[in-house]
């Protein structure tokens, strides 16, 4: 079977290509699963290069969700020709994951596909939809509604804020969609973002804390500067989906927001999910995410496309989603 094999010797920089390994080397598991896409994500660009600490041994194959069909299973739960996905769980980390033909893994890390999407489909979402869904539950369970105000998306144009404009917009919300590229301004608005915030106006820091109130929700993957000027735009009671660090991982914020508006901060966290919230989360994109939305923020890729994607990632570079057939050749 192809794989996207990642090898390091010694201190030499890690080294990525396609190569045909035996099913045999696949890893302990219960489950065996002819994978048939998976996609990019940061972590995917960090995995196929320069590791970022979350690769432990080589040789490595890299792809932190896939979806596919099972071949094998000795697990009650699955059966041969049932459709599964999988993201998180340090898959494609610690663990081998799906840049390959065959995956092999614990039954538990597996959720049944949902009516309505199909395995391209769910991979079109992947891990970045997964987090964006996660975090509109997680405002709507913080007692977000269209009418409460403009829902304000950080990051935008990429993977986890494309689909968090595309679900919000399609939920009845008014998304205003910050970018720093105004290339990427049409793109936006195809996906339902009634406005565009260009980044400069939002980054610079400010000495107040609190400014007019101005945000109903917020779905925030660059955290840094921007994530403490917004909390101090929040409306009263509003909450912030916090899902992603493009922007630093310091917070240079006081409490006054918390305090005085009752601002909350909500961390999303898609790896360690329970199993039973995955599965209302991905029932939650077969009903909320629109199939014809997908098709504009996706970009086809093949396993050998995925050197070069990696390095793009990590300088920003890849917009929406990218999703790789595993099976083509080119």
């Amino acid at each position: 079977m192809r794989a996207l094999v990642v090898r390091k010797e010694g201190d030499e920089k890690p080294t990525a290509s396609v190569e045909d390994i035996s099913e045999d080397q696949l890893p302990a598991g219960d489950v065996t699963v002819d994978v048939e896409y998976s996609t990019v994500n940061y972590k995917d660009g960090l995995c196929i290069g320069p590791g970022g600490g979350l690769v432990r041994t080589y040789p490595h194959i890299p792809g932190i969700d896939f979806a596919g069909t099972v071949s094998a299973s000795d697990d009650a739960r699955y059966k041969p020709g049932d459709k599964v996905v999988l993201t998180g769980w340090r898959v494609g980390e610690a663990y081998w994951g799906g840049y390959a033909e065959k995956a092999r893994v614990k039954a538990d890390w597996l959720v049944p596909l949902p009516d309505g999407l199909s395995t391209e489909q769910s991979m079109a979402v992947g891990t970045a939809g997964f987090t964006a869904m996660l975090a509109v539950m997680a405002l709507e369970d913080h007692g977000l509604t269209p009418d409460k105000g403009e829902v304000l998306v950080t990051g935008a144009s990429g993977g986890v804020g494309s689909v968090a404009t595309a679900i919000l917009a399609n939920l009845g919300y008014d998304v205003a969609a910050v970018t720093g590229r105004p290339e990427n301004d049409d793109y936006l608005k195809s996906l339902g973002a009634k406005r565009i915030v260009p980044r400069d106006e939002i980054n610079e820091t400010v000495k107040r804390p609190l400014e007019a109130e101005t945000w109903a929700g917020c779905v925030d993957a660059v955290g840094g500067d921007m994530l403490a000027r917004v909390l101090g735009q929040m409306k009263y009671g509003g909450s912030v989906a916090a899902v992603g660090l493009a922007g630093g991982a310091g917070l240079p914020a006081t409490v006054i927001p918390f305090l005085l508006r009752g601002v909350n901060l909500l961390g999303i966290d898609s790896v360690m999910q329970p199993f039973e919230n995955r599965v209302r989360a991905w029932a939650r994109v077969a009903s909320d995410l629109p199939p014809n939305q997908l098709i504009g923020m996706v970009k086809p890729a093949t396993l050998s496309d995925l050197p070069e994607l990696g390095r793009a990632i990590l300088k920003g570079g890849v917009r929406g989603r990218v999703v790789v057939d595993v099976r083509k050749e080119d």
